[in-house]
């Protein structure tokens, strides 16, 4: 159903995003990515990698790293995938949030929310940078 092609979205180093292979119907789950929960205590060792990039808040008390596509999402204002936590299975959820053409990248909002149109956290930290 999805697979990972270089994407014209991610200005990373592996420039990667997550992709239909097929078409996918809204409300379809495109992806169940399984949860490494840490307390957000030991996020100040996260902080220090790459990873930090790419966890994702697990509840009020931790933060995770998700396996599988999970962490390949690349984000978008206008997104055409969402996202729910289940905290039973200890995944996180991708469902198709509009109809999704075959070779679409599929996109979420980073900011959790569909509607949330916040500076993302590392724009901002740009921001901050670039001013001192």
């Amino acid at each position: 159903m999805i697979e990972i092609k270089t994407s014209k979205l991610s200005n990373g180093e592996f420039n990667r995003g997550v992709f239909a292979k097929r078409d996918i119907a809204k409300g379809e789950l495109i992806h169940e990515a399984p949860v490494i929960s840490y307390p957000n205590a030991e996020h100040e060792h996260i902080e220090k990698t790459l990873l930090a990039d790419y966890a994702f808040e697990y509840g009020i008390n931790h933060s995770a790293i998700l396996l599988g596509y999970g962490m390949l999402f690349n984000h978008s204002y206008t997104a055409n995938a969402t996202y729910d936590i289940n905290f039973d299975n200890h995944t996180f959820d991708f469902f198709a949030y509009t109809d999704i053409k075959a070779g679409e990248e599929i996109t979420i909002n980073y900011n959790g929310e569909m509607d949330n149109m916040d500076p993302l956290w590392f724009d901002v930290e740009e921001n901050d940078t670039k001013k001192e």
